[in-house]
């Protein structure tokens, strides 16, 4: 795990090297063990590592082919390295790891090199005989890929902060992001908040040469599904999950590292726990963050997986005053405005303390088996898509009568809802999924009804395809997930919050083959009673019941209370200064936070904190 930077085009560079140290330095929590700065004819490569496979220097980066034409900067593990390896038959490694197989891999099969890989990554070939950069993203997009296409120079880095510190770019904030960052929370990719830079979108390689950008696709979620799964017998799918399930986190452990696992209590990370107590022959080392708070602490329950599966566990005690010391430090760590990124930057940083450089983690399993309240609203609605037989002007009164009945979100996402001409996953997932629905959003950006909805536009091109109508209902919400919410909020805030602290975290339940089984697997047998039920079934007795059936509780830590009491001081004023900028309206902002002072039910804590958190970014890296 690593940070990547690299620039094409050194015309008007004066200190290529230079230059490709800033960028690094902003990298620098990233990779704390080592270094480097390749240049070449017309290309600077920049490099900072954190060992996790092969800790020797000699599989430090930049990294060179031994005839010197290619060169490479590699963020991310390739789990199956190894059998790669063997398929390189004429190949002599130089280091025990994975950096020079995929360099070898590229150089043997070019882009379809892709397909054989096993791992997460983002990574830049410089190729110094054709003069040509590839880059390439994994599938779901777990590590990230930014890049700027200017005139003279094209600049790419793991962060957004990186290609600032380039200073061959102006710190311009994208007006249009910024509608969907108010609508979502975030910024879907390829757009960010900075003007002129982009996200490489995940299953997608790019060429640069000659000035010119070649962009293609190489995986596709509803392409890969394993249609057939939905005529598998229930024991043959309960088996092929839990196999294809256990070995994702078998091949997760290889490291040369201390490694231990995040531990809610809840399924996802409790599965991942009892897997790796499995197959691994040391303890497992796990961690919980804990509240005096009984409310917000799931401490009893990750007790009873630590106890059941003999781990070495460490209670995390988050106290107030520790927590708002650390909290400067934890909004200084984000490299994108994030809601709940705080929460992981805590408890990555107690587990980096511990000694523990990498840590699976349970997420991607709501996404994948339908844990999450959206599942079962999507299709709810499709169960009463009838309504959409009514004239729309009649739907549309019920609406109006809904919002007076029923204020807030709830009414307003109603009233929308009931205007939609259809009731399929691509017509109300980008409703469901709101934070300010447009009429909300009005008061704050008067003029953010005509921009495009970014999730509508991805869901159109993604749902609307014979594929993807092809799989089932449930599957369909899942694709809307694994395309937008995962990889462009909790992706990005596991990435930058866990590399803060120099902490490698990996996703087991996100593995390529066990995604395109589910996905392939008939809603009835997915979600016949309860969220994720082909998950715990499929996993037997390795979970107790009282996992099971508890209710479902999010981490997260007791911003309602702060905000009224110890940050409120500091929430004001970051509100007051977003309130001076021409992006919005100040009156809609007091007006949220006085209501919200007031605990008005209809402004919830979430979406006064992220207006704070958004001041606080565009302060701290001058954005403007």
């Amino acid at each position: 795990m690593c940070g990547i930077a690299g620039i094409v085009g050194l015309n008007g560079l004066s200190d290529p090297a230079a230059t490709m140290r800033r960028m690094t330095d902003a990298l620098a929590h990233r990779g704390p063990d080592a270094e480097g700065v390749h240049i070449a004819s017309d290309v600077v490569l920049g490099h900072r590592r954190l060992s996790i496979i092969d800790l020797s220097h000699a599989a430090d980066q930049p990294f060179r082919s031994p005839d010197g034409r290619y060169a490479m900067v590699f963020n991310g593990e390739i789990y199956n390295y190894r059998s790669i390896r063997a398929e390189l038959n004429d190949f002599e490694p130089r280091t025990n790891g994975d950096t020079e197989v995929l360099l070898a891999a590229y150089v043997r099969w070019g882009d379809a090199c892709l397909h054989r890989l096993r791992g997460m990554f983002a990574f830049a070939i410089w190729d110094d005989q054709e003069q040509e950069l590839f880059l390439a993203r994994d599938r779901i997009g777990i590590k990230p890929l930014y890049y700027h296409d200017g005139d003279a120079h094209f600049i790419f880095a793991s962060e957004l902060r990186a290609l600032l510190a380039s200073d061959r770019l102006p710190r311009a904030l994208d007006r249009i992001a910024l509608a969907d960052l108010m609508r979502y929370q975030t910024v879907h990719a390829p757009a960010t908040l900075v003007r002129d830079v982009h996200m490489l979108r995940p299953g997608h390689w790019m060429r640069v040469s000659g000035g010119e950008v070649h962009m293609e696709r190489w995986y596709d979620l509803a392409h890969a599904a394993e249609t057939h799964a939905a005529e598998l017998p229930l024991a043959t799918i309960h088996r092929e999950v839990r196999e294809r399930f256990t070995r994702a986190v078998e091949e997760r452990l290889v490291a040369d590292v201390p490694f231990g696992a995040f531990l809610s209590g809840g399924i996802d990370s409790s599965a991942v726990v009892g897997a790796m107590a499995q197959v691994s022959t040391d303890p497992v080392h796990t961690f919980t963050v804990t509240f005096d708070e009984s409310a917000y602490s799931e401490a009893r329950y990750a007790d009873i997986i630590a106890r059941r599966f003999r781990t070495e566990h460490t209670e995390i005690r988050a106290r107030p005053d520790d927590l708002l010391r650390a909290l400067p430090d934890a909004l200084a760590a984000m490299d994108h405005p994030s809601v709940d990124g705080p929460n992981t930057w805590l408890v990555s940083r107690e587990t980096r303390r511990a000694g523990i450089t990498m840590a699976l983690s349970g997420l991607g399993g709501d996404e994948l088996f339908a844990g999450y309240p959206v599942f079962a609203r999507t299709l709810a609605l499709w169960d009463r898509r009838w309504v959409t037989q009514f004239p729309v002007e009649l739907r549309r009164l019920v609406g109006l009568l809904l919002r007076l009945l029923k204020r807030g979100p709830e009414g307003t996402k109603a009233a929308e809802l009931l205007g939609l001409p259809g009731f399929s996953v691509d017509d109300t997932y980008p409703i469901s999924r709101l934070a300010f629905t447009d009429r909300e959003l009005s008061g704050l950006m008067p003029r953010s009804t005509s921009i495009p909805n970014a999730v509508r536009s991805i869901l159109h091109d993604l749902i609307r395809t014979e594929e993807a109508y092809a799989l089932p209902f449930l599957s369909q919400v899942s694709l809307a997930e694994l395309s937008t919410y995962l990889p462009n909020i909790l992706l990005r805030d596991t990435d930058q919050m866990s590399m803060a602290h120099a902490l490698e975290v990996r996703v087991p339940f996100l593995d390529h083959d066990l995604i395109g089984l589910v996905l392939g697997v008939d809603d009835a047998r997915k979600y016949p009673h309860t969220p994720k039920q082909l998950l715990t079934d499929a996993l037997g007795d390795l979970l107790p019941r009282v996992i099971i059936d508890r209710p479902k509780m999010g981490f997260t830590l007791p911003w309602e209370d702060w905000m009224r009491n110890e940050l409120r001081s500091f929430c004001a004023a970051k509100l007051q200064a977003l309130g001076a900028r021409d992006l919005l309206e100040a009156r809609g902002i007091d007006g949220l936070w006085s209501r919200f002072l007031a605990r008005d039910r209809r402004v919830n804590w979430a979406r006064i904190w992220f207006l704070v958190v958004l001041e606080d970014w565009l302060d701290r890296n001058a954005i403007q």
